[in-house]
């Protein structure tokens, strides 16, 4: 525990908590101990500081100010203790712009915070002016303070699909729930397939140069010279003689890259497996299972962005994905004392809102689903069962660890400085810990190094979902890095009805170094907008049309999903970074 001291530091005016380096020696071993704990406890490079402080009414109390992770410094956990007997208060506060300001207590302001840019301070009234009940009891899930310096979060309901509240039901409520659901996604598994109309005209040609691109996947000769007319896909295009409003009657070459209409460094993609060269089919056949027809035939739409030009962050949704126990780990991996593998059952008093911070709407691209729901994010089989609690999927979110991140699994992160990129995690990278802003575990690689990832193949030990039978075609989405031109592109993909081993033929014909799972089953689990902007009005592009079943209107306006309102999910968004920046 941290220890507290009896005195006042005579220079700061702050109640003594340890010095930095005890705080850091104490909050190493609250993560590392497998002991119930809370989830300020499992921040280990969190610092902390108090002050007395006191209202306008002279009530007196102490206000405790926690940087969750000064690397990052962007979420602080404000506790008020009043000493009249009133319950502690916590509040979840946001700093918007890290890195330029920094929020401290300080004895001299004891009505509020102090907020540094620079040489510049600014005193912010909290506790005098009674502000953060003000906020509490609005109607934002991101109230403004300290004229707009600082966002209170405030809980909020994120959206639910009726798909998602029946499979829900049914897992929670009903015996056998979860059998009933793997039948029902058995039954619905081809539902949405779709395949490309194949012409041999020589179609539209993308104007961008081919250096600004991706690379093209590497695909048969003999399709070459074709066009596919791509059903479905709701991404306008930016090419001479396409039709913007209609995307479908466009034709593509398979896995070439065309360019988005009206967002630069934005491209898109179709493909099918059977157009994939003969030379990358035949590789792996130990590794990778055998395509069927089906899968073979169903279109893939990739979408790829340029990290030059983005900044890519992730979000927990309203509920999702929790922090308790997955229902695949049973028996002595499951530790009966502790309510979650990391020692935490609930991230309270932190707040997960399901929504991008309103002064970061503006900027935002695109948005896309995050992976599996804690429920199935953990391994059943194989060696990774066995291991750290079944080792479940780890997630990090403006630098708060909400679960660990465990080594084998496949990561794709964000650091201190921007820049993006995705591993097989080891025990090693947790040296990064502390520089790392976003982070998203799930499941094993589909590629690595640029190869299939060795357990694409396998069912069990993959945990690539499905049913017991193996039966593993549905619809899937995966993320990409791909390398090339100099360039570097981030690519989710939504595959119509494909199996792991269709997902890894594609990802390799693109030439892509590492390649993960998201989700599937569903288009709510596969989402992915894409926001163009003209003056002051909103336009949303879906990867596949019927996504936009997933958003909401009000008033004539559109309200997309993760921008306009909470959701229950968690997910990925990418902001346009400003000219001339760069990780």
């Amino acid at each position: 525990m941290i220890r507290i001291a009896s005195v006042l530091l005579a220079a700061a005016g702050l109640l003594a908590l340890g010095s930095a380096e005890d705080q850091k020696k104490d909050g190493k071993k609250q993560y590392d101990a497998e002991v119930p704990k809370t989830i300020v406890e499992l921040q280990q490079f969190r610092e902390t500081n108090s002050i007395k402080i006191r209202s306008q009414a002279s009530r007196k109390g102490v206000a405790t100010l926690v940087n969750l992770n000064p690397a990052i410094d962007a979420w602080y956990l404000l506790k008020v203790d009043w000493k009249d007997g009133a319950p502690e208060q916590a509040w979840h506060l946001e700093n918007p712009r890290p890195g330029s300001a920094r929020i401290l207590v300080d004895e001299k302001y004891p009505s509020g915070l102090v907020i540094t840019e620079g040489v510049n301070r600014y005193s912010c009234d909290l506790f005098g002016a009674n502000a953060l009940e003000q906020g509490r009891n609005s109607q934002l899930v991101y109230y403004p303070l300290c004229e707009g310096r600082l966002y209170l979060r405030n809980p909020a309901k994120g959206h639910r699909t009726a798909l998602e509240a029946a499979t829900e039901f049914l897992r929670d409520r009903v015996w056998g729930g979860e059998k009933v659901i793997v039948l029902f996604h058995h039954l619905m598994a081809d539902r949405y397939r779709a395949t490309g109309e194949l012409e041999s005209t020589a179609g539209t040609k993308d104007q961008t140069n081919a250096g600004e691109r991706p690379l093209t996947a590497l695909v048969d000769p003999q399709y070459s010279g074709r066009q596919l007319i791509p059903a479905n896909l709701g991404i306008a295009l930016d090419q001479a003689g396409s039709d913007k409003d209609g995307p479908e009657k466009t034709g593509m070459t398979p896995g070439a890259w065309y360019a988005a209409a009206d967002n630069a460094g934005v491209y898109v993609s179709i493909l099918q497996p059977n157009f994939i060269t003969p030379t990358i089919l035949q590789t792996y056949r130990t590794v990778v299972s055998n395509l069927d027809t089906v899968e073979a035939s169903s279109l893939s739409y990739l979408i790829a962005f340029d990290l030059d030009q983005f900044d890519v962050a992730y979000a927990l949704g309203t509920e999702h994905p929790e922090v308790n126990w997955s229902v695949r780990v049973t028996g002595p991996l499951k530790d009966a004392r502790l309510p979650g593998p990391d020692g935490i059952g609930s991230i309270a008093p932190l707040i997960s809102t399901g929504l991008i911070r309103p002064d970061n709407g503006s900027k935002t691209v695109a948005t896309f689903t995050g992976g599996f729901k804690r429920t199935h994010g953990a391994f059943r089989y194989g060696d990774l069962a066995l291991k750290n609690h079944g080792s479940h999927y780890g997630f990090i979110e403006n630098g708060v660890v909400f679960s660990k991140l465990q080594p084998g699994l496949a990561t794709v992160f964000v650091l201190d400085d921007g820049s993006l990129d995705m591993k097989t995690w080891t025990e090693a990278d947790n040296a990064l810990l502390a520089r790392i802003k976003y982070a998203r575990q799930n499941g094993v690689p589909i590629i690595e190094s640029g190869f299939p990832g060795s357990l694409v193949g396998r069912w069990g030990p993959g945990n690539w979902s499905g049913s017991e039978d193996e039966k593993l075609r549905t619809i899937r989405a995966g993320i990409a890095l791909q390398k090339g031109h100099g360039k570097r592109f981030l690519i989710y993909a939504v595959f119509s009805d494909a199996t792991p081993s269709a997902m890894a033929r594609v990802f390799q014909a693109y030439q892509c170094s590492y390649a993960m799972l998201l989700d599937m089953n569903a288009l709510e689990h596969t989402y992915l907008a894409l926001y163009r902007r003209s003056g002051g009005e909103l336009s949303v592009d879906h990867l596949l049309k019927g996504m936009s079943e997933l958003d909401k209107s009000a008033s004539n306006e559109n309200l997309p999903r993760f921008l306009g309102f909470s959701d229950n999910r968690d997910f990925f968004y990418l902001m346009r970074r400003a000219r001339g920046t760069r990780p």
